[in-house]
């Protein structure tokens, strides 16, 4: 068959993908992998050699084409796309349920596990993924009657749909919305850079659907004469949204803007509240039939956390040293706006974002549009991978038009070792398109390192994408401070996948890595971005090419912790909402999940909720993504990457020679060794001890003091 979805190689043809030519190509690769499958039923032996890696090599290939094909409906979203997805969907997902449900692998697998037991026959990479594949299957359903696997088997399907569907009701309602400014006054205050976007978005919107009703909010006006005379099309695009929050002293458009966002998804077509009580549901009955007392507990058993006692404990923790602090920075918010002509007792949510910023620019002196004139995006990826070359010892060079590409913004780039050694590709897709690509950033993993069977080593491959602010016209593509962040974030999952030198597939690179360790190397990056050496190596202003001056530097660093407890108060308040949602809900008091979120945020959050907040309806991480019961994951992961820089901090930032040597360190355990070693052995192979949480307290400015601060993982 003549598809790019066809028993792909190396390097897809990304230009050719189309949801016409995707399914028959995968409806193929599933005949052949259930082929292949049956016939190793037939013949497999108990052995690596004559079970793991054949079933491996058996479901793969289609595995490859469903991940690009999820791909492409995430970063080239559209109706045809969704179609095939959710035609494909169910038949995927059968394919697994059938391979995870085979009595036959799964008693084979128990015996090449009493076999290497009795004599040793399995390295310890191997032995680690053979226990992991057996509770896979356990947790599968291999060992349920056939009643209650069906029901099980139906479970699944259903939560996959709903997943999907949840996911593209956020959006389809983060579309759906705009709101239309139309005179100078109503857009005072916004950046330019800003301003110049919006006017690009209105009059491509007008353009588009002259002949159209009109989106809430906006009125038929002509296209503008230039990018500066309006009308402004503001959306929920989080490259948009967040700035015009920020700076905008229109107040009632931020609360039309903030009402639309925390509504969001909540109602009509695109309503997830739904979604939500039938997902809660159906995981309560999946781990029900598993033998678990709530999913959460089905969750934590393939987590380094392993109980919900333990996560609990590390929330309190946090919340302990963080609550004060936060009650503090809130009245002192309130004080200052008030201070500058603010007329209420109380900041509104709509306020919080608007005042913050003009806080920090008052005690720092520095605005958030000032500091983005320094972080030209191709400069920034300059100093990214200078940063990788002075830490890791390899060398990343642009390589585009060497392999296709998805989109014309998308870039190639190739990872050597400093002796020229070929590591693997990467691929950087960075800017915003609210019509296509879904909110936030992330990375996939695509070719994994693998030693194959003529003895050459298939290199890895990884997919960065992010929702950067889009460069308008001639103006240079300059980020915003926390855009540079969550590239450095996205680029440590990146190195993770592509520097591990693992060769066996399902532990190579971040395969394998508990749920609740995957992001200790992209957190440990976002460490970078406070280094005066990086990130004055990454700087050049767009207008004058100057390096960012180090009073400016000194004032960015003593705002890093600027309203730092509200931030983690913030994160703890997701993480215990979604704890309780799966471990704990429902139960009297509790009549529906939204009761569970308001009395967390009543516990966390020094703002109070709107009455008609359903913030639920978009919380894709626990509904519509992998982080269900596993939010905490963020602090947990956050705990030991504060640490492991911390021993950079202790040898000395300013001595390179000590920075590099602690990063081939780092290297060679932390990114090197994936899955195939346990996530706690692993940092104690870096660090020479167990974790400790007085790293990351002291990086959010939340110290202690002499009180002994017990470490938060074992």
């Amino acid at each position: 068959m003549n598809s790019p979805f066809y028993h792909i190689p190396y390097y897809p043809a990304f230009d050719q993908m189309t949801p016409e030519n995707a399914e028959p190509a995968s409806r193929l690769m599933l005949d052949e992998s259930r082929s292949a499958v049956d016939a190793l039923e037939a013949s497999a032996t108990p052995t690596w050699e004559g079970l793991v890696k054949p079933l491996h090599d058996a479901c793969h290939p289609l595995f490859d084409t469903w991940g690009l094909l999820s791909h492409m409906l995430s970063v080239m979203n559209s109706d045809a796309w969704r179609r095939v997805h959710e035609t494909l969907q169910p038949d995927i997902v059968t394919f697994s349920l059938r391979v995870g449900q085979s009595r036959i692998f799964y008693d084979g697998f128990r015996a090449l596990q009493a076999a290497d037991k009795a004599s040793p026959c399995l390295t310890p990479v191997q032995r680690r993924i053979l226990g992991k594949t057996i509770l896979g299957v356990e947790q599968a359903g291999v060992g349920l009657p056939p009643e209650q696997q069906a029901r099980f088997n139906a479970i699944q399907m259903e939560l996959a749909r709903l997943s999907t569907t949840f996911r593209n009701n956020v959006l389809d309602a983060t579309k759906a919305y705009s709101l239309t400014l139309s005179t100078p006054e109503d857009v005072a205050g916004l950046p330019p850079a800003l301003l110049a976007v919006a006017a690009q978005a209105a009059r491509q919107s007008l353009a588009l659907q002259r002949s159209a009703a009109p989106l809430e909010g906006e009125c038929p006006h002509e296209p503008p004469q230039s990018l500066d005379n309006g009308p402004w099309r503001i959306t929920l695009d989080t490259a948009v949204y967040l700035p015009f929050m920020m700076h905008s002293r229109n107040r009632s458009a931020r609360e039309r803007l903030y009402r639309a966002s925390a509504t969001r998804a909540s109602s009509g077509a695109t309503d997830n509240t739904p979604l939500i009580e039938q997902s809660l549901a159906l995981r309560r009955e999946l781990a029900g039939l598993l033998g678990y007392a709530t999913f959460a507990d089905l969750s934590l058993s393939t987590k380094t956390a392993k109980t919900v006692a333990a996560v609990d404990g590390l929330i309190s923790q946090l919340a302990e040293a963080s609550h004060a602090p936060g009650q503090q920075e809130a009245a002192e918010l309130l004080a200052f706006a008030r201070s500058n002509g603010f007329e209420e007792n109380t900041l509104q949510p709509w306020d919080i974002a608007f005042w913050a910023e003009r806080q920090r620019e008052n005690l720092y002196d520095y605005s958030d549009e000032e500091l983005s004139r320094y972080f030209l995006f191709p400069r920034v990826l300059e100093g990214l991978f200078k940063l990788a070359e002075r830490l890791f010892g390899i060398t990343i060079t642009q390589a585009d038009g060497e392999a296709p590409v998805w989109h014309p913004d998308v870039s190639f780039f190739r990872v050597a070792d400093a002796d020229g050694t070929p590591r693997a590709c990467f691929f950087i897709d960075p800017y915003s398109r609210p019509e296509t690509k879904g909110g936030g950033a992330w990375m996939n993993d695509f070719r994994t390192r693998e030693r194959l069977g003529d003895g050459t080593v298939k290199l890895p491959m990884a997919l960065l994408v992010c929702n950067q602010s889009v460069p308008v016209g001639s103006e240079p593509p300059v980020m915003r401070f926390q855009e540079v962040n969550t590239l450095f974030h996205e680029f440590g999952h990146a190195l993770q996948h592509m520097l591990t030198t693992v060769e066996e597939p399902d532990a190579s690179g971040v395969n394998g890595i508990e749920w609740d360790a995957i992001e200790i190397a992209s957190q440990f990056m976002e460490n970078w971005c406070y280094d005066r050496a990086t990130l004055k190596g990454l700087s050049r202003h767009a207008a004058t090419g100057e390096v960012l001056p180090d009073a400016l530097f000194d004032r960015l660093v003593a705002a890093k912790n600027h309203r730092a407890a509200t931030a983690m108060l913030r994160q703890l308040f997701f993480a215990a909402t979604d704890m309780d949602l799966y471990a704990r809900y429902p139960r009297p008091g509790w009549p529906d999940a939204d009761a569970v979120k308001r009395l967390n945020a009543a516990k966390y959050s020094p703002v109070p909720l709107l009455p008609e907040d359903r913030f639920l309806c978009s919380f894709s991480h626990i509904f519509g993504g992998g982080y269900a019961a596993g939010y905490y994951s963020y602090k947990w992961s956050e705990v030991l990457s504060a640490d492991a820089f911390a021993a950079f901090e202790e040898a000395g930032l300013d001595d390179d020679q000590t920075v590099r040597a602690t990063g081939r360190r780092f290297r060679d355990t932390l990114l090197a060794l994936g899955g195939g070693t346990d996530p706690a052995e692993v940092f104690r192979l870096f660090r020479g001890r167990a974790p400790s949480i007085a790293p990351l307290l002291r990086h959010f400015g939340l110290s202690t003091g002499d009180r002994r601060v017990a470490p938060a993982i074992p």
